[in-house]
Formats: structure tokens, sequence, C-alpha cells
């Protein structure tokens, strides 16, 4: 009797658990074990047992989106794919992503280069294999990169120069073989590991579709001359420059998929494989490099995350997201925190969002401070803080952003907010 409740969970285990973003809470059969995995994982919200219903938990999905695979404690097989849908539409994802990925570029461009091929996918994993093979194959278009590589070697032949040091200590008074160093002229660059590195990493996740598996399996029969990447080890560097590129728009979008594959998605004795965005990570570095390309139209500098503290003894450390300066940087002139909100039903955002712009724009000795939301029906809205007679009243600026807005009307809300900020600096204009 104590048994049956359990054994029909298990076997009722879902092969696929579709979630969306911020959505609230869906009751969904697990084990212990994989419910547990989940819950200390980090890729969603929460994850708690179902008090109503044995053997289901309640999963509510948080800012990552994309798709991981379960594995099932004790049983072969693929176990359970997690897809995390986003609110945002899949196209406008990509183009922040191709914007903070490149945004000097996108910039001059009006966002028009920075928009991510995704296909006529709607879903993150097909259209991220989709964007990642065409780039690629793009790259490889004319022919695959080649470059010097410094090797240390036994052989036995002479080539280059002899290490005499490790060639006294590892084999004194035998030869051969001889411990050679030389430099090589090889497709196995930096730049072509990383690529090997992402389209595997691609062909591991669930949800490819076969075309874009196939496609991709090409590509890797392309780049099979450069070494794979060790798991664990830190990406190989790479430097811009004028003979690759071709290749990096390629190589950006490479790093990203492998820093969003990497081993931090394995937690417990259950191994997640997958991919995932962090919206919030996503919305902050396009406010801020969108904001920073804008005001240097204006002469103006801008600090990403600056560091500062609250107290006069360095205890309480802040770092808002962006601070804009004068020109020589030494004189803020505006503070600004991108927040992946939306506006609540009744009350707007937070109050706890205004008690920490209030705090960046005190110790920063501005009178005015700006949080940009991801969505919402007060775009504009300004906060006068009350102050005490003689001392400057701070005014707390929020404004909206609609990520479903073309791209350049979406960069046109960035110029005209660096416009007001160049202005009210020389007091041209009152900044409302």
């Amino acid at each position: 009797m104590t048994e049956a409740p359990r054994m029909r969970a298990d076997a009722s285990l879902a092969p696929e658990i579709s979630l969306r973003e911020y959505a609230p809470a869906v009751s969904v059969p697990l084990d212990l074990a994989t419910g547990q995995a989940l819950a200390t994982s980090g890729v969603l919200d929460s994850a708690t047992p179902d008090p109503h219903r044995p053997g289901h938990w309640l999963l509510r999905a948080g800012s990552k989106v994309g798709a991981v695979r379960v594995p099932v404690a004790g049983r072969p097989g693929p176990g359970t794919t997690l897809r995390i849908a986003p609110k945002t539409p899949v196209r406008r994802l990509f183009f922040l992503l191709g914007f903070s990925l490149d945004p000097g570029r996108a910039w001059r461009h009006g966002g028009r280069d920075s928009t991510v091929d995704t296909g006529a996918h709607d879903d993150v994993v097909p259209a991220l294999a989709h964007a990642v093979e065409r780039q690629i194959d793009t790259a490889l278009r004319q022919g695959i990169l080649q470059g010097y590589r410094h090797v240390e070697e036994s052989a036995l032949v002479v080539r280059g120069r002899i290490r005499e040091a490790e060639q006294i200590r590892r084999h004194f008074g035998r030869t051969p073989p001889i411990e050679i160093a030389y430099d090589a002229y090889t497709p196995d660059t930096a730049e072509n590991r990383i690529l090997r590195g992402a389209v595997e990493a691609l062909l591991r996740l669930p949800g490819v579709p076969g075309p874009a598996r196939r496609r991709l399996a090409h590509q890797r029969l392309r780049l099979a001359d450069a070494a794979p990447l060790v798991r664990g080890q830190g990406l190989p560097a790479w430097t811009p420059s004028r003979l690759n590129v071709r290749y990096q728009p390629a190589l950006r979008l490479a790093e990203a998929v492998l820093r969003g594959t990497s081993p931090e998605h394995r937690p417990g004795e259950l191994p997640l494989t997958g991919f995932l965005f962090d919206m919030n990570e996503l919305f902050e570095d396009f406010v801020t490099c969108a904001l920073r390309e804008a005001v240097r139209e204006h002469g103006l500098t801008a600090q990403l995350q600056d560091p500062r503290h609250l107290d006069t003894a360095g205890l309480v450390r802040m770092r808002p997201d962006l601070v804009v300066y004068a020109i020589g940087g030494r004189t803020p002139v505006a503070v600004v925190d991108a927040k992946y909100k939306t506006e609540k039903t009744r009350g707007g955002y937070p109050n706890a969002d205004l008690y920490q712009m209030l705090a960046y724009c005190t110790v920063l000795g501005l009178d005015d401070g700006h949080l940009i939301y991801a969505a919402g029906g007060t775009d504009g809205r300004v906060h006068e803080v009350n102050a005490r007679a003689g001392h400057p009243r701070v005014r707390l600026h929020q404004h909206a952003l609609d990520l479903d807005r073309d791209p350049d009307a979406l960069l046109g809300t960035f110029r005209n907010l660096a416009a007001a900020l160049a202005a009210r600096l020389t007091g041209t204009h009152d900044h409302t």
C-alpha cells in the first residue's frame, strides 16, 4: 500500500517538461533525486515537493531560458528534458545577444548588423543551433584559418631547435628521441578550437532539429584538424586582427554558447547538460552597452559596474550597472541601473529599487538617477525624494523599455536619454 504512490509517480515521470520564464509554478511528476537536483541546480527559480500531489514537484522558472537534460537516477536512457521559453520573442532575444557581443559595430549600423539569423525557429535551442551553424559556415567560406603554433615534442628527427635542457634531463646519453621546439603552421588555432567546441556542445544539446544537427556535424568535419577543448579548462585566448575578421562574429557567438553550456549546470549526483541564457544578465549587458555607445556621441564616457562603497569604512560595497562621466572621466553625470523586471499589476515597480538608486545618487553626489526596466506602463515616471531644508532634491527616473520594438526605435530610446543627459550637463535643458 505504501509503495504504490511512489511507483506510480516514478513510472509517470515526464519525458519533457515545458516551463515559461517567470510563469506560475507547474506541478510535475518527478522522482526524489531528480527533484532535488533541480532544486539545487540554480536553473529554476524554485523547485519544491507538491504538498497536494505525492510524487510531484512544483517547478517555477526564473530568468534562465533554454533547455537542459536531466538524467533519471538509476535509470538508463536520456532522462527528462526541461525546456524554459522566454517571455521575450526569440528573434528579439537574439538581437539583444548580438548587440551585446559587438556593441560598437552594431551601434554604427543602427542595430541591423547585430541581428542574429535564427531562421524560422521560435524556440531557444533550435534558433541557437541554426544561428551558430550559419555563422560558422560564413566564417569558413573562404577556407580554414591557419596560424603558427609553438610546439614542443619528442621526435626522431631534428626540426626547429633542440631543447637542450630537456634532452639532457630526459634522455641523457641516448638519442633518439630528440626534444625539439618549432613553430607549426596549422589549422589547430585558438579560433578553430573555439568553433569546434561550440559545434560539439550544440550536438550534445536536447532539441536540436535534425537538419541543423546534420549541418553542425558537417562543420565539425571541416574543423577536425583543430584539437577538441578540454573539459574544465578555460577557453583558448584569441586576439581580434585583420586575419580573423571574418571569424569574429562566429567566435563571439561560439563563446556565448560555451559559457551557456558550462559544467556549472551539473550539481549534486545528477549531471545536467544543456544551454541556458540568463535574461537578467542579457538585459543588463544590452542596456549598459547601448547607453555607453549613446553617450559617446556627446563626448561623455561610461564605466560599467563602477565599484563604490556606501560607508566611509569601505565595508558596504556597491556596483552601479553604469556611471556616466563628463569629459576627463572624473565628474559623475548620471547613474543607471538595469532591472529585468516588469511592472506589477498594482503598485508599480518594487520600492527597493528606488532605495538602491537613492543610495547610488547619495554616494555619487548626483541629483538624478535612472532605473531602466524591461517593460511597464509608467515610462517616464519621476519620484522626487523628500529632502530636508538646505539639501538638494534627488529625482529618481523610471524608464520602461519595450523589447519588442524595431531595433532602430529601441536604440533611439538610448539616444534620447543620452542627449538629455548631455543637455542637462551643459545646462541647456532641464531633464525630466
